[in-house]
């Protein structure tokens, strides 16, 4: 399958810079932020005085291959341990911390462009959540490093997303306006509920509403993307969110399903609490965070409207449809998705150059090829290209 067009890829990664989450913060309040440690030899991030294992090398140098779980997530055909799929490193690639190098894998790929998001930094505010104004200087230092080392607009080819934290409504919006500034497309923030110095809250609580106001005015599309959201497996496994592979035995667990569990409760949240009857030119993209929840969160809507007649004033359903955009994991049933939301809200992201993804990102027209060459092109290329650009209200 050949195209006459260049993909735009919803789903980029960046490795962040040894310094990233220290450059731009105050020495002072480094230990109530981001260290390094090293212990047993290896080095290692403290984040609020705690170890953190959600990575097993956050210097990134050797580094798996891109896609290097491609035939797990496809099933495993060959029926390998996972964990010798993890086993082939290299150096780091200087396109994974550099945006010119970047720059020209982009071109390689077939790509016009991509949205780039952080490793780490979608993990840590939940780390620091209890303490907000270490979230506020993590979160204000870790944007000031993206926009030195990778730029919000980069050459119309890298669009990295500021991350935004919601712990202080006034904060978020200096944030945001700062993106603007910087002439960013896309923000980026957890699917979690709200942790503030006053307690925890729904993301569409209308305290929060300045914020979501602003975006809407603006009309920068609002990324919410997989990371640490606190979720629990209710001891069933061990909790945290390190690898689901370590030590020398896998299985199959529950916490497989935290990802998704944390956007459904996030999407329909939003809609639950009417987020887009206040604000009618809000756009949320949900980047990977899965599809598969998708058929039982429109059932669920169905069921509330019918429940409590009265009190939406415009069919949930629809609204979703009309103001959320769905990136599904590759080994997603893209159809369904197409089915339940509509060609116009399916994008395509190849989560590169994750373990998870794919090993191209154009590896993804395989699971696109039966679709008309309309539909292909609105998941490829269009959908994206649309959410890139503001649309003021």
């Amino acid at each position: 399958m050949a195209l006459d067009y260049l993909a735009f890829d919803c789903d980029n990664h960046y490795y962040e810079a040894p310094d990233a989450f220290t450059r731009h913060v105050p020495p002072a309040m480094r230990p109530r932020v981001v260290q390094w440690a090293e212990i047993d030899g290896r080095k290692h991030h403290i984040v609020g005085g705690k170890l953190s294992l959600a990575v097993k090398n956050p210097t990134w140098d050797p580094i798996a291959k891109p896609g290097a779980m491609y035939e797990y997530f496809r099933g495993n055909p060959h029926g390998r341990n996972p964990l010798e799929m993890l086993r082939d490193r290299e150096p780091l690639p200087a396109c994974y911390m550099d945006p010119d190098a970047r720059v020209s894998i982009i071109d390689s790929q077939g790509l016009e462009a991509v949205w780039l998001f952080p490793t780490l930094g979608v993990l840590y505010e939940e780390l620091l959540k209890h303490d907000t104004e270490a979230v506020k200087t993590m979160v204000f230092a870790f944007n000031r490093w993206l926009q030195e080392d990778w730029g919000c607009n980069y050459k119309g080819k890298i669009f990295a997303a500021p991350y935004i934290s919601l712990c202080d409504v006034d904060f978020a919006c200096q944030e945001l306006e700062w993106a603007l500034e910087q002439g960013a497309r896309v923000v980026v923030m957890r699917p979690a509920a709200v942790w503030t110095e006053t307690g925890s809250y729904s993301p569409a609580d209308e305290k929060f509403d300045p914020f979501w106001a602003r975006a809407a005015e603006a009309g920068i599309t609002v990324v919410v993307h997989a990371g640490d959201s606190g979720y629990t497996t209710h001891g069933y496994v061990r909790d945290g969110f390190a690898s689901t592979f370590s030590g020398n035995n896998y299985k199959p667990s529950v916490k497989s399903f935290l990802i998704e569990r944390a956007a459904y409760d996030f999407l329909i949240t939003l809609s639950y609490e009417k987020i887009f009857e206040r604000h009618p030119n809000l756009r949320v993209a949900s980047v990977e965070n899965g599809s598969e929840f998708l058929p039982d969160l429109f059932r669920k809507l169905e069921q509330s409207k019918n429940r409590m007649p009265g009190y939406y004033q415009e069919d949930p359903s629809e609204l979703f449809r009309q103001h959320v955009w769905i990136n599904p994991f590759w080994e997603d049933d893209v159809s369904e998705v197409v089915e339940l939301m509509g060609a116009d809200r399916v994008i395509f992201g190849s989560d590169w150059p994750h373990i998870e993804g794919m090993p191209k990102p154009l590896d993804y027209l395989e699971d696109v090829a039966h679709f008309d060459a309309d539909t292909q092109r609105k998941i490829l290329r269009e959908n994206t290209l649309e959410l890139n650009t503001l649309r003021p209200a």
